[in-house]
């Protein structure tokens, strides 16, 4: 391995600290999911249903929230590249407060009118899909401030440099959402109310933890003082301008997903097993380009804020280089135990015939062109790009996975393939309009802070 300049920001050493406990902290959050939806599973498939609809807009809240953080990390980021600790910390403060603000702005709505809300997305679902529904969404509702809390002091460490914290909080919360589930679900038969008040718990015990872990003074991104707090709005607005573009790509994207999953659902039953099952494992093949995407948030921010292109340009090429390998790696991993692996489903040959397909095209995908869409971004966003980011990604979303999808199934009569063909086609475009701006040069000197 190359050896890393002595006056550049980090080592080899330093990124690897950074990027693995990103990834096990990306396992953990695609697990937890996963976990509450088998364990909530002994209910009955109403309940399932009910917190599956719920989770759809909760994924939604819950990038909006990531984008908050995100806004706040690359401030801090680039006032720490400028040697100015001081405003690196002010910068904490207004994202902690700034963030959960707007959360419990979002529960309070959400909590009020969650009947409404429900109703207007999903429709007549039925009444006993809507009861478990409306409680799991009443329940989730009260822990977004905790999550939006989270969010913001994990992305405050990772600008330090410093991921294991984030990832042993995450560890700690996991466990204990697991052993909620078991007492809440199995012992006092709370069902869907029972999984949802784990979750909350973990969450609201994971912010405790990680915003007291931030009143360490001896850290260079500490948070104290708290009670004398002042709102300063031009660092919000320099919180916001990375958060809001960023937010709604991650809003637009997510509803353009769930338009294309509606065709997906009149394919038939086993192209939605055959789709849902190979989702599942794309999201763990993924998981190391995904962290290392984070990354590249504080790193190129750093390099950025100390006004040093070289240098961020040096670690964007290293960072996307690991992203690549290890992507590859786990995605052709998958590809070799992928017959073993769909045993466990269960699937009927015609769901496993269709899925052998899709996880072909996906593997190529995620091996040649996700990384390029979605990690290397986060470079362009953390030199204040991010308005570029949002309208590629808007572009692309509608004019290739969405339209694209409909046409081919109606004009050429494809069925899931045509989904795919979307997808890669969308996912071809993101990283061809990137790659050309970081050619340009046009991210590059996009001034944030002063």
């Amino acid at each position: 391995m190359k050896k890393t300049p002595s006056h550049y920001f980090f080592d080899n050493i330093q990124l690897r600290q950074l990027i693995l406990p990103l990834m096990v902290e990306q396992l953990l959050s695609i697990s937890v999911g996963a976990i509450d939806t088998i364990m909530v599973s002994s209910v009955g498939e109403n309940a399932v249903s009910g917190l599956a609809l719920v989770e759809t807009i909760n994924i939604l809240l819950i990038n909006i929230f990531a984008a908050l953080a995100t806004g706040g990390a690359v401030v801090a980021s680039q006032y720490l590249g400028k040697n100015n600790d001081k405003k690196a910390r002010e910068a904490c403060k207004q994202l902690l407060f700034v963030a959960t603000g707007i959360a419990i702005v979002v529960a309070v709505l959400v909590i009020v009118f969650e009947g409404s809300i429900l109703r207007t997305i999903f429709g007549d679902v039925g009444k006993e899909i809507m009861e478990h529904a409306m409680v799991y969404f009443f329940i989730s509702a009260l822990g977004y401030p905790f999550i939006a809390l989270y969010n913001g002091g994990a992305a405050i460490f990772r600008s330090m440099g410093n991921s294991r914290i984030s990832m042993r909080t995450s560890l700690l919360m996991n466990g204990l959402n697991v052993c909620g589930n078991t007492l809440f679900i199995f012992g006092f038969g709370w069902g869907v109310a029972g999984a949802a008040l784990s979750t909350l718990l973990s969450r609201i015990i994971g912010s405790i933890l990680i915003t007291r872990r931030l009143n360490d003074d001896s850290l260079p991104l500490y948070v104290k003082h708290l009670k004398d707090y002042r709102f300063d709005w031009q660092m919000v607005k320099r919180i916001l301008s990375i958060a809001i573009p960023s937010g709604f790509e991650n809003g637009i994207f997510q509803g353009g997903k769930i338009i294309v999953q509606s065709l997906v659902s009149t394919f038939g039953a086993a192209s939605i097993a055959a789709n849902a099952v190979i989702g599942n494992f794309s999201s763990f093949m993924i998981v190391p380009g995904a962290a290392i995407g984070l990354a590249l948030i504080p790193v190129v921010g750093r390099c950025v804020g100390a006004n040093d292109y070289d240098q961020a340009k040096f670690y964007i090429r290293k960072l996307m280089g690991y992203a690549y390998v290890t992507t590859a790696a786990s995605s052709l991993l998958f590809v070799v135990l992928k017959q073993p692996m769909f045993q466990l489903y269960s699937l009927s040959n015609e769901t496993m015939r269709i899925a052998d397909v899709l996880i072909m095209m996906m593997a190529v995908g995620n091996i040649v062109l996700w990384n390029m869409a979605f990690a290397f971004p986060n470079a362009l966003r953390a030199s204040n790009d991010a308005k570029f980011t949002m309208v590629v990604s808007i572009i692309s979303m509608f004019t290739c996975r969405v339209f694209l999808a409909y046409f081919l199934t109606g004009f050429f009569h494809l069925r899931i393939e045509a989904v795919y063909i979307g997808m890669l086609v969308d996912w071809l475009l993101r990283s061809t309009c990137f790659y050309l701006r970081y050619r340009s040069g046009k991210w590059m000197n996009r001034k944030l802070i002063t």
